[in-house]
């Protein structure tokens, strides 16, 4: 069975070549195969996100504006692994009751994945959470999270979504069909 393996190959050289808000560009100059090969790629902190469940086999996603993409899209509660020392698991916690208003009576770990290998270091992991209670949450939503709009959706409707291209967060995509899978929906 195939699997990936984690490598370490040191750098001959590292550069910081745009510093943004969230995340930067770096330049890095490694040996490979006994050639010099320079690489640009997005430095990212990594992200969570989470697929709540409830008791009538619905999922809870947010329809959120993303300005890269000119598109409202449907997505999962997720974001930034960007509090120091925070486990994922906690962070996953976090996002929900920001984005939703929701608590999770139980969460647990779904799946992992990189995004884009090619051109950015962003680890994603994505928590499955059933048991949901909405909750009282002080949390001030800015930027695009001001127009969330949390909806109940159902599983089978939500995997048709994906599968005809109407839903196109990678996130949300592959939540959605590892989910279906592993209940057999």
């Amino acid at each position: 069975m195939p699997k990936d393996q984690r490598v370490e190959i040191e750098a001959n050289s590292k550069e910081v070549v745009f510093e943004g808000r969230v995340w930067n560009v770096v330049t890095d100059r490694f040996d490979f195969a006994g050639v010099e090969l320079t690489r640009d790629y997005i430095a990212h902190p990594g992200a969570v996100a989470v697929i709540a469940l409830n008791e009538a086999q619905e999922i809870l996603l947010i329809r959120q504006y993303r300005r890269p993409v000119a598109a409202y899209l449907w997505e999962l509660p997720a974001g930034l692994l960007d509090v120091p020392g925070e486990p994922q698991v906690e962070a996953a916690k976090r996002e929900l009751a920001e984005e939703t208003g929701y608590a999770a009576a139980s969460i647990e770990h779904l799946i992992t994945f990189h995004p884009s290998p090619g051109g950015n270091s962003e680890s994603i992991s994505i928590f499955f959470a059933e048991g949901l209670t909405k909750i009282d949450y002080d949390y001030v939503q800015t930027g695009e999270e001001v127009d969330l709009q949390p909806t109940w959706v159902p599983l089978k409707e939500a995997v048709a979504s994906v599968l005809a291209s109407e839903i196109k967060n990678s996130i949300a995509m592959l939540a959605i069909l590892t989910l279906a899978r592993k209940l057999g929906v």
